[in-house]
Formats: C-alpha cells, sequence, structure tokens
C-alpha cells in the first residue's frame, strides 16, 4: 500500500493539482512553428515539448510562470494570467547555448547531438553530409559521381542496404537497383539548404521501412532563407563549386526560395574525373493563421564523370602504376534526377493534425565499371555497363491525435503509404569500350509496388515514456526479362512482412533520460533475384539499444548505448553478376559514446565513438568475420563561433578490418585531420578549407577482389583500393544580400 500510495502522489497528483490546461503554440518571429520547444513549469519543474505544429498544452494554474526554451533561441517566461487565453509565444533567436537544452521526454531525444553539430560544424560539401550522423562513415570509389559507400554499426551497408536515406520525406534509397539494392545517390540535395538532419540507429520507429535495420536519416531543407547569398569556391585539381541561394518571397505567411549548384573537379588522379554536376532547386512554403501547413518542392540534377576504378595494390607494389594511376581509366558514369514533392500539414485542433506527402522523380543512371580487368575475358577485358530508367510515385498520410485516458496524455499515430517503382531497360552488359557492347548479361522492366501501414502510441506516464508501434509492408515483384522471347518471360511474386516495436524512455530529471529501445525491421532484395523463389525476399532485422543520455555539467551532453543487432539474412552485391547473393546470419553487439562539451562561450568539442563486435552465425570458426564491417570507428573535433570568426577542426579514426571471412586479407584503416576558417566582413564571408591536413597517405574505400592483368597468367585476390585524397585546399567567398 506504502508503494501504492507513493505512485499516486508522483504521478497522480500532480495532475489533481494542476487540474487545469492551457494550450498555446510556439512560432519564430516569421511565424513557423518551433518544434521540439520546451514548456517548463518553473514551481513544479514538469515540462512539455512542442509538437510539428509548434503546439502544445500543460495543466496550470492561475498566476503560474512558465520558461519558453529552445535551441538558438532567447529563453522567453510567460506568466499564465488568463487560463481561458489561448498562448502565442514568439522567440526571437539568440546565441548558441548548450546549458539551455534540457534532455527530454523523446524518443528521439539523441537527435539533440546532430541538431548540435549542424549549428557548429555546418556542411559545406555533400561528402560531409552524411558524417553528421555520429558513427557514420562514408567512402568514394567512382569519381565523384556514383553514390557513397557506407559503414555504421559495423555494416559495410554498400550504398544503402541497411540504412533509410530521406531528403524531406522523399526517398533516397533505389529498389532494384542497376547497381545495388537500396542504391542511395544523395547528390541531388545541395548542402546549404539543409536546415537539420533527423536520425535514428536501430529498426525501432513505426514510421521506418525498407532498408532501415541499422538506421535511418531524414534531411530537413530550409523552409525559408534569411538572405540571398552567392558562393565561389576553387580548390586543388581544377576543382570549382558556386552556388547560389535567391529569396524569392519572404513574408509572414509565404516563403520561397531558389537554390542552384554546380561543381567541377578532375581530382588527384593521373586520369582526370572531369567530373561536373550541376543541381536547381526551388522551394515554396506556405504558413496559415491556424498553423497550417504546404509546401512544394521542385529540384532537378545531372552529374557525369569519369573514373579509374579500384586499383589491386600488387599494381602499385611492382611499380606499374602509382596509386593515382589506373588499370582501366575507361570506368565513369552519368545520372540525372528530377524531383517533385507536395506537402501537406492540416490542424484540426490542439490534439490532432493530419500530414500528407505526394511524390514523384524521374530517374535515370549508367555506370562503367571494371572490377576484375582481364579474369574473365583476356582479350576484351572485362568492362560492363549497368543502367536503368526508373519512374518513382508516392503518397502517404499520417494521421497524429492526442487525447488523455485516466490522466495519461497519448499520442496515436496511424500512417498509410504506398511507393512504386517503374523501373524500365534494367541492363547489365558486357562492353568493350563506351560504345560497343560484346553481350546482354541481364536486360528487362522492373515493377515493384510497397503498401504500407502503421500504428503508433506514445503513453505519457510522467516520468516514464512507454512507445508501442507496429507496421505493415506489402510487397509486390514484377520482372519482365527482355532476353527471352517466350510467353513466359514475366513472373509475378508478393510478400509482407510485420514490424514490431516497443520503446521506453524514463527521464530521472532534466538531466537524465535512460532508454531502452527494441525493434523488428527489414529489407528488401532485388526483384530479379527473388521472383524465382530461391532467395531471401523480406529477411528481418531484430534489435535492441539500452543507453543514457546525461548532463553532468550544464554545458556538457553525454550519450551512450549498448545495442544488440540480428540479421536474418545479409546480402552481398555481385556486380559482375548483378545480383545480390545472401551471406547467411549475422549478429552484431555494439556500444556507442558521444559527447558534446561547450568549453567556453565560443569553443565547442565534439567526440564520438563507436565499436562493434559482428560475426556470422552459421560459418565455421575462424570464417566468420563479415568482410569490410568496421569494428571501431572514432569522430571528434573543435568549433569555434566568435563574432566575425568561426572555424572547425575535425578528425576521424577508422581502425583495420577485415576484408573478407577469414581475416586473411586485411583492409586498412585511417586517420584524418580536416580543417576550416571563416571570417565575416560585411556581406562577405571568406573561407578556407583543408581536407586531410597532415597529407596522410590512405585508402578510401578498399575490397577483396579477385583479378588478373593482361600480363598475368592466373588470377590473384587481395586488396583492390580507391585513394583518399592527399591534401586538398581550396578557398571560398560568399557574398549575402
Amino acid at each position: 500500500m506504502k508503494s501504492i500510495f507513493t505512485i499516486f502522489i508522483f504521478v497522480i497528483a500532480p495532475s489533481v493539482i494542476y487540474g487545469q490546461t492551457i494550450k498555446g503554440s510556439v512560432t519564430d518571429a516569421k511565424n513557423v512553428p518551433i518544434e521540439g520547444a520546451y514548456i517548463i513549469h518553473n514551481l513544479s519543474g514538469r515540462h512539455e515539448h512542442t509538437n510539428e505544429l509548434g503546439k502544445f498544452s500543460m495543466k496550470v494554474k492561475s498566476g503560474d510562470t512558465l520558461l519558453v526554451r529552445h535551441l538558438g533561441y532567447k529563453s522567453m517566461e510567460v506568466v499564465v494570467d488568463d487560463l481561458s487565453n489561448y498562448l502565442e509565444i514568439v522567440l526571437s533567436e539568440a546565441s548558441f547555448r548548450l546549458d539551455e537544452i534540457m534532455v527530454t521526454q523523446n524518443v528521439k531525444a539523441v537527435n539533440l547531438i546532430s541538431d548540435i553539430n549542424t549549428e557548429l560544424f555546418p556542411v559545406n560539401s555533400s561528402q560531409e553530409i552524411l558524417r553528421k550522423v555520429p558513427g557514420l562513415f562514408i567512402g568514394q570509389h567512382a569519381g565523384g559521381g556514383k553514390a557513397e559507400q557506407i559503414f555504421l554499426r559495423g555494416f559495410d551497408i554498400d550504398h544503402g542496404t541497411d540504412i533509410r536515406i530521406d531528403v524531406d520525406g522523399l526517398p533516397v534509397n533505389m529498389v532494384s537497383h542497376a547497381h545495388g539494392q537500396g542504391y542511395s545517390d544523395l547528390h541531388f540535395l545541395i548542402p546549404e539548404t539543409v536546415d537539420k538532419i533527423d536520425f535514428g540507429k536501430g529498426a525501432y520507429y513505426a514510421d521506418k521501412g525498407n532498408f532501415g535495420t541499422a538506421g535511418y536519416v531524414n534531411f530537413k531543407t530550409k523552409d525559408r532563407l534569411e538572405k540571398s547569398s552567392v558562393s565561389v569556391e576553387a580548390g586543388r585539381f581544377n576543382t570549382f563549386r558556386s552556388v547560389g541561394l535567391f529569396k524569392l518571397a519572404d513574408s509572414d505567411h509565404h516563403d520561397a526560395y531558389v537554390a542552384a549548384e554546380y561543381l567541377s573537379s578532375d581530382g588527384a588522379f593521373e586520369s582526370p574525373q572531369d567530373f561536373s554536376r550541376i543541381n536547381v532547386m526551388g522551394k515554396y512554403t506556405a504558413n496559415f493563421h491556424n498553423l497550417d501547413r504546404f509546401s512544394l518542392m521542385v529540384s532537378h540534377f545531372s552529374s557525369d564523370w569519369d573514373a579509374s576504378g579500384q586499383i589491386p595494390q600488387r599494381a602499385v607494389d611492382a611499380g606499374l602504376i602509382s596509386r593515382f594511376g589506373a588499370i582501366d581509366d575507361t570506368e565513369g558514369g552519368e545520372t540525372h534526377r528530377t524531383n517533385v514533392m507536395l506537402k501537406y500539414m492540416k490542424s484540426f485542433n490542439d490534439g490532432t493534425f493530419l500530414k500528407n506527402k505526394l511524390y514523384y522523380s524521374a530517374y535515370d543512371f549508367r555506370l562503367f565499371s571494371n572490377f576484375t580487368f582481364f579474369l574473365n575475358d583476356p582479350v576484351n577485358g572485362d568492362r560492363i555497363m549497368q543502367s536503368e530508367d526508373r519512374q518513382l510515385f508516392g503518397a502517404e498520410s499520417e494521421l497524429n491525435h492526442h487525447f488523455d485516458i485516466n490522466n495519461t496524455e497519448v499520442l496515436m499515430q496511424v500512417g498509410v503509404g504506398v511507393r512504386y517503382d517503374n523501373n524500365d531497360d534494367v541492363e547489365l552488359s558486357r562492353m568493350r569500350d563506351r560504345q560497343t557492347t560484346i553481350e546482354r548479361l541481364q536486360f528487362g522492366d522492373i515493377d515493384e509496388t510497397n503498401l504500407f501501414s502503421y500504428l503508433n502510441f506514445e503513453f505519457d506516464l510522467g516520468s516514464l515514456l512507454i512507445n508501442p508501434g507496429i507496421r505493415f509492408d506489402y510487397f509486390d515483384f514484377n520482372y519482365r526479362n527482355g532476353l527471352l522471347s517466350t510467353d513466359d518471360n514475366e513472373r509475378q511474386l508478393s510478400k509482407s512482412a510485420v514490424s514490431p516495436k516497443l520503446n521506453f524512455i524514463y527521464n530521472y530529471d532534466e538531466n537524465v533520460q535512460f532508454f531502452l529501445k527494441s525493434g523488428v525491421g527489414f529489407h528488401s532484395n532485388d526483384a530479379r533475384v527473388v521472383i524465382d523463389g530461391a532467395r531471401s525476399v523480406l529477411p528481418a532485422s531484430y534489435g535492441s539499444d539500452l543507453g543514457v543520455i546525461w548532463k553532468p555539467v550544464p554545458d556538457l551532453i553525454i550519450n551512450s548505448a549498448l545495442w544488440y543487432l540480428s540479421l536474418e539474412q545479409e546480402f552481398v552485391y555481385v556486380g559482375d553478376e548483378g545480383i545480390v547473393e545472401p551471406s547467411g546470419k549475422t549478429r552484431r553487439l555494439g556500444v556507442d559514446f558521444g559527447l558534446q562539451y561547450q568549453l567556453l562561450d565560443w569553443l565547442f568539442f565534439n567526440g564520438d565513438i563507436n565499436y562493434t563486435y559482428a560475426r556470422s552465425v552459421d560459418e565455421p570458426e575462424g570464417q566468420r568475420y563479415i568482410p569490410l564491417a568496421p569494428d571501431l570507428t572514432v569522430m571528434g573535433g573543435f568549433s569555434v563561433q566568435k563574432e566575425n570568426f568561426s572555424g572547425g577542426l575535425q578528425m576521424r579514426y577508422l581502425k583495420d578490418r577485415p576484408a573478407n571471412e577469414d581475416n586473411s586479407i586485411v583492409a586498412e584503416g585511417y586517420f584524418i585531420t580536416d580543417v576550416n576558417v571563416n571570417y565575416e566582413w560585411k556581406s562577405f564571408t571568406f573561407g578556407l578549407a583543408v581536407e586531410n591536413l597532415f597529407d596522410q597517405e590512405w585508402n578510401e574505400t578498399q575490397f577483396a577482389t579477385e583479378s588478373r592483368l593482361a600480363s598475368e597468367a592466373t588470377s590473384v585476390e587481395e586488396i583492390h583500393f580507391t585513394p583518399g585524397v592527399p591534401f586538398f585546399l581550396k578557398g571560398k567567398v560568399k557574398f549575402e544580400f
């Protein structure tokens, strides 16, 4: 009875004492809703945070004072003098301070880290965008135009098989792609338009579906510009970049802007990459009086490049080529993508709103590669071409409804959606050169449909938040084989998956939060290899995180987690055959540790350490290593934000890791340091940035590959690599108006 009485005093009693509810909203000076603002009751210390519409509700008494905080805005005290009034709170911008951050009861509280990193270490290149996610490493190995290879939580994710990537909710991952399942080319995103980075590790979120086994990343672009700007950058290796951001409309309820980017570079290679990329994006946002919101985004991206590919270590050791030479310098490709997205958020009352989105992408891709040189064809070489022409359609609606059950606040989210990929002329061919086809190995059309729904709840029990959820996905795969002339050239397969989630968030106080997250996720396989029923279609992942977010002192935030992930089936992409091969069950156990520390008003430090023990389950002892899976990664650095001067020093370390199953071939690790400095003078900003400050010799990507050179009688399996950039200096001038 004593325990029950204690629970009543600390959980039920506050609801009785503060039985009347005040409602309100928090916006900025432009009437844009501020999501995640803290509303703190000064007497009791109870707090709430605003939803996506900037709205909140809290039980108070007349005369109480509320403290309103949000990162990057001035704190504000509001006295509640009339409970019948609707509070409209407007925050003004202020300097960045870690001591104003509270650890709130939020399933995605760890996103504080990405908010901090984005504010203190602004993204200034496409290579840096994904690195903003703690523990995520990338590598480029095809002339700058190909999607990056991604590493996270002991996964070699290839180009996106085990991480879900979106931009404003627009899918980046390509299903049944010509070059690899989940292929995620993020280069259509202009870095200067990024506002926030929403991420989560693990498959614990009901609204995230396919590919989200290791985690997800959603980049949110700016709804409006503070100022228009034009910038020019120039650096080594004939590198040139220009970006223009132009404000077209700027009022209390309407904002519009256009952004454009041009980038070209030859790279450090002996055979110039001749890389060029053009990006154009336009966005219109309307914020209505009732906080309804409408947005339209249109973008176009075009890129083409040459590449020197992955080169064998033995050719460099023998002096046949340099580290920046090539065995086959005719690799490269071209790609284009056009996107249109409509989003509308409708508010019915303070506790209910509906989010809708409708999107379309037109995408084409052509890639020339040569992984094995003269292994299969001693005369013409092993050059291949992969291509596709895709139309992507999608729609999604999510209802958010807040209500009370016996003084317990409940959030219910119900979502439904569809994604349809019409992928024509998906081709894999052997090539003599870029124009002459020797043999078509694959050619056909893919239609893939994903219908999904999810139900998510958050039960707020005071200090404890319970978040159960469930997701249902249905896939329909169709493949028409263009190499067959018979009536049996079209095959179809349907498959479904159910993915339950359960998360617990416990706030000891405003400085300490414990969390236990668990969930089932999946990644789909390529339509071309599953329709025969012989390969895994939607293999599941099972994972859990146990962790803490802690502010031991006002200017220090620490986050750590112990996690586990089991995967029913890993996929390994085999480029020469154009298929995805299953590689068996795997298990991973890891530790994540990160911190953010404001040493002085103008000096910040961030650090992130991730360790993973990753092994195959069914392989014999000594053959259980997962190729290229990183076991230790470290990232860290300093940032300076003082008056007109800003700058940063960032370091990243990737430990040696196995390149094959028995660890007889090792992919070498690296330690790289980057630095940048910027100075503002009137309307100008002058900047210098250096990649690989100490000119380290490092391999950006590595593979254990069997290949044969033209002069060799037999093949050799060893490390093939793409060298990382040497000391690279570039300057920048930006003008704002």
